[in-house]
């Protein structure tokens, strides 16, 4: 893949401090029962060089990342979150963890591609030290580790065949058309934030591996819709413009009368606290503003409006609830 062309210019006039939460109010979280997403699935943190807070002997995963100077990340090809390019990782996350592991010490992030239903699974057996696709934080998924401070606000969109045939805006246009008893096929990643959006609404999906093949699977007619964040959908569209494909509106999908909030983190293993806080420490200097934010994420398309309200904390959004 090549680098997406999204880059939105700014000037000194356009970055201001960080938005505040009252921008989000109304909004809520699902609930976690309505979030069994597979994505969460299990795995053993491991012991030893294999993960925990212990990586060899009583030298933590923190020290002995420091000590090697790199850090492994999974990654699930989703542009422009992260995926690879000529071989080597690119994208939005991986420039932001270049930027943060670099001020703790470590100054090489290598990345392994897995699907995306193996990030969780696989960081907790020790194949990776830190998941880097901008994983929304979802209370299930804090069951099986821990998320970073949130890094990125995201909406939903909907790739649908050039030319929009059955007129779909959001996932309550699928729903109404399914009811009506309209034949409408709508394809969501395996795993993914609205695959959980789709099952609360009671829509029948079918399930792809990766952004790719959900992209194909419109394109070639089998599903007559694709959901999936609106920055990954139109950076896709962007790069294959002979598709025959096209991006609806963004929108934040509303469930029992309840905005979503969609919100994106670096993902560790539960054992690595020491990480995590130093972590956490440094994404501060990227988050602390929009013009830190825009320098480092810009380029791939991110705006402001991605950049999480400064409010907004990891323990609410694990919680399912907002105070």
């Amino acid at each position: 893949m090549t680098t997406p062309s999204l880059q939105h210019p700014k000037t000194p006039d356009a970055i201001t401090t960080r938005p505040s939460r009252r921008r989000l109010m109304g909004a809520g979280l699902l609930t976690a029962s309505a979030l069994l997403l597979t994505a969460c699935g299990g795995g053993d943190s491991g012991s030893g060089s294999e993960g925990g807070n212990t990586a060899s002997g009583d030298q933590s995963t923190l020290e002995r990342l420091e000590e090697e100077g790199t850090i492994k990340v999974g990654i699930a090809g989703e542009v422009p979150y992260s995926y690879l390019e000529d071989g080597e990782p690119a994208g939005a996350t991986i420039a932001m963890h270049e930027k943060i592991f670099g001020d703790m010490g470590i100054d090489n992030v290598e990345a392994e591609l897995v699907d995306w239903n193996s990030l969780i699974p696989g960081l907790n057996a020790g194949r990776f030290d830190a998941v880097s696709a901008g994983m929304s934080i979802l209370p299930d998924r804090c069951a099986q580790a821990a998320f970073s401070d949130p890094e990125i606000m995201y909406t939903t969109a909907l790739m649908v065949t050039e030319g929009n045939p059955k007129g779909l805006t959001d996932l309550d246009s699928v729903k109404e058309k399914m009811d009506a008893g309209e034949d409408v096929s709508l394809a969501v990643l395996a795993g993914g934030i609205e695959a959980g959006y789709a099952e609360s609404l009671g829509l029948e999906t079918q399930s792809v591996p990766d952004a790719q093949t959900g992209m194909d699977t419109v394109a070639n007619g089998r599903a007559d819709a694709f959901a999936m964040t609106a920055i990954s959908l139109n950076a896709m569209a962007d790069e294959n413009p002979d598709a025959g494909v096209e991006v609806t509106d963004a929108f934040v999908q509303v469930i029992d009368g309840v905005e979503q909030i969609g919100a994106g983190a670096t993902v560790f293993r539960k054992d690595d606290t020491e990480l995590l806080e130093a972590y956490n420490e440094a994404l501060g200097s990227v988050t602390e503003s929009e013009e830190s934010y825009l320098d480092v994420v810009g380029e791939y398309g991110f705006t402001a409006e991605n950049l999480p309200p400064e409010d907004l904390t990891t323990e609410e959004l694990c919680a399912g609830e907002l105070g």
